[in-house]
């Protein structure tokens, strides 16, 4: 089935306000805000909230010369990208998405559920998860009533597939996405879910032997309810794995060995990018309000650094050779994501409707027009984070299939635009495996890794265009089971090439030699603008220039940008 994605619902980009030359109509302040696309509106009130709205923004470079920024804008590069996802590469549609976003049926939540579908179809995503908290009210409530505001959204912008969800109060850990194919028990499988397995809901959100059991438990119903054809598909990834230090690393093993059906990942990143713009032109916290310290729930292994971000990823992610690195060197199925975990967005001014949460289970309607709110930490779907997906169609099915398959890759701020990465026989011309997949090959046999890199090619939503600095190729051995549970170290991984590429438009292709394989092996990508480096927690040696740890307070998300791949194995034969 084909993706048509564009245009959106939404006024056309070709606003032609005044004469030609005149400001762009997010700077043009005699444009009301109404008049604008939910994109512009974002941008304006961002650049309004920081001071830069007016005459002095263009002559201070944040955009180019009028001409230049109505040439070349974040809508344009949007819809080429988008354009681009609607065409098969390599036997894939790469879809991005969303799986970790907050609406009124949150008791932190704001938005409605079609407020959030719309800024995320403006920002060119393709799927997405309403998440909102498991809680009391929410089992009680919000799981039914929010469901037919997703119908309706559904119904009404086709070509953004919308989830629903919840996310989970993981008993003895911290929170997680879950989520359902769509269907006639959707609701139901996910309210029994909730009131039989929900840390909150059940008041066991300590650190026991017994609560620990109990998502086990919850793991499996799951697996139960796709098997019973209850439901088409489930998944479950850990969200914000590192940020209080809950989630310790038997636990993520015993999840995912458990259901590795259900149990697929993680978030690499966490949302609330924005968290981290200094005061008083942002909230002035950790990115992804990672500013935490350990408590008496958290796992005592974990080092101080673990509870901060790295070039806005999490510690668990971000450390070459660390925790993520130690299960894939164990061979498990293990996925990176990113998303926005959107509740306020940074800039906005919208205000929380009124009502009784406690009785409701819901919010009003947001109020707008308020005071521009820049102690907020989030962006929009789409906005900021990204979650790419190789599906084989647009469809909800293949978007679940290629999650659990782990064909995925995130970026932050629109850093690249496509990637297609493959491992092959070297000078075999095959088409290769992809990003998730196995390579099996005879022992001995020479092995190339290709990287294919569709580069930014317009201004992102912040309105400048990034360049890729460097893409790093981190190689590590698969040494089996680990004998300890809760490693996570792995001493055979380390960064063994990287690409200076220092381009922001066009395309890259590079080709790395694993020479001859005679052990099992996995390969996975990084790539930087190389603005903040340093060497990685296991030394230089294993990382010399990785994702330095972010300052709490002064941790500006567009001023350090990256992305990541899932990995590709290569076994060879005996």
């Amino acid at each position: 089935m084909g993706h048509d994605h564009h245009p959106h619902h939404h006024h056309g980009d070709d606003h032609s306000h005044g004469e030609a030359g005149a400001l762009p109509p997010v700077l043009d302040t005699s444009i009301p805000d109404e008049e604008l696309s939910p994109s512009e509106v974002s941008r304006r009130t961002m650049l309004r909230g920081t001071g830069l709205l007016g005459a002095g923004l263009a002559a201070a470079g944040v955009l180019a010369t009028p001409g230049a920024a109505a040439a070349a804008t974040p809508e344009r590069a949007a819809a080429a990208a988008a354009a681009a996802r609607r065409e098969p590469r390599g036997g894939f549609r790469w879809l991005a998405g969303d799986h970790h976003i907050h609406t009124r049926y949150s008791s932190d939540g704001l938005y409605r559920v079609i407020d959030h579908v719309r800024h995320a179809n403006a920002f060119g995503l393709d799927w997405m998860v309403i998440t909102d908290h498991g809680s009391v009210q929410h089992a009680k409530i919000g799981v039914e009533k929010v469901n037919p505001d997703i119908v309706a959204a559904r119904s009404s912008i086709k070509d953004t597939l919308v989830f629903q969800g919840l996310e989970w109060n993981i008993p003895a850990a911290e929170h997680g996405t879950v989520f359902v194919h769509p269907g006639k028990d959707e609701v139901a499988v996910l309210k029994q879910f909730e009131n039989s397995f929900d840390g909150g809901v059940k008041n066991a959100t300590a650190n026991t032997p017994a609560n620990e059991a109990l998502a086990i438990a919850g793991v499996n119903f799951l697996a139960d309810a796709v098997r019973r054809r209850r439901v088409k598909d489930a998944l479950f990834l850990a969200n914000h794995p590192a940020r209080k230090g809950l989630d310790s690393p038997h636990e993520i093993r015993g999840w995912r060995d458990a259901q590795p059906g259900i149990a697929v990942g993680m978030e690499g990143a966490p949302g609330h990018q924005a968290a981290g713009i200094p005061a008083p032109h942002g909230p002035g916290s950790g990115r992804g309000f990672y500013d935490n310290s350990p408590s008496a729930d958290s796992y005592s292994g974990y080092p101080p650094e673990s509870y901060r971000t790295f070039g806005g990823f999490d510690w668990m992610t971000a450390t070459v050779g660390g925790l993520w690195d130690s299960l894939l060197a164990e061979g498990k199925s293990w996925w990176i994501t990113a998303n926005s975990d959107s509740h306020t967005v940074y800039g906005d001014t919208a205000a929380r409707g009124p009502g009784d949460f406690n009785t409701l289970g819901y919010y009003e309607e947001p109020v707008y027009g308020g005071d521009v709110a820049l102690s907020n930490g989030d962006f929009w779907p789409g906005y900021y984070s990204r979650t790419h997906v190789g599906a084989t169609s647009f469809s909800y099915a293949a978007v679940m299939t290629a999650i659990r398959e782990g064909r995925v890759w995130v970026d932050h701020g629109g850093l690249i635009s496509g990637l297609d990465v493959r491992v092959r026989p070297a000078g075999s011309g095959e088409q290769g495996v992809p990003l998730g997949g196995m390579l099996h090959v005879r022992r001995g046999a020479k092995v190339e890794l290709v990287i294919e890199i569709d580069l930014a090619n317009g201004p992102n939503w912040a309105q400048f265009v990034p360049a890729l600095a460097r893409v790093d190729v981190i190689q590590g051995d698969v040494t089996g089971k680990a004998s300890d549970r809760d490693a996570f170290v792995t001493p055979n991984t380390k960064v063994v090439k990287s690409f200076e590429v220092g381009k922001s438009t066009g395309s890259v292709r590079l080709v790395y030699a694993l020479g001859s394989v005679d052990k099992p092996v996995y390969v996975r990508l990084r790539g930087t603008d190389g603005h903040r480096t340093a060497p990685g927690l296991q030394g230089a040696a294993i990382d010399p220039n990785g994702p330095a740890i972010d300052v709490v307070g002064n941790a500006d998300p567009w001023k350090d940008l990256w992305f990541y791949s899932n990995p590709i194995w290569v076994l060879p034969g005996r």
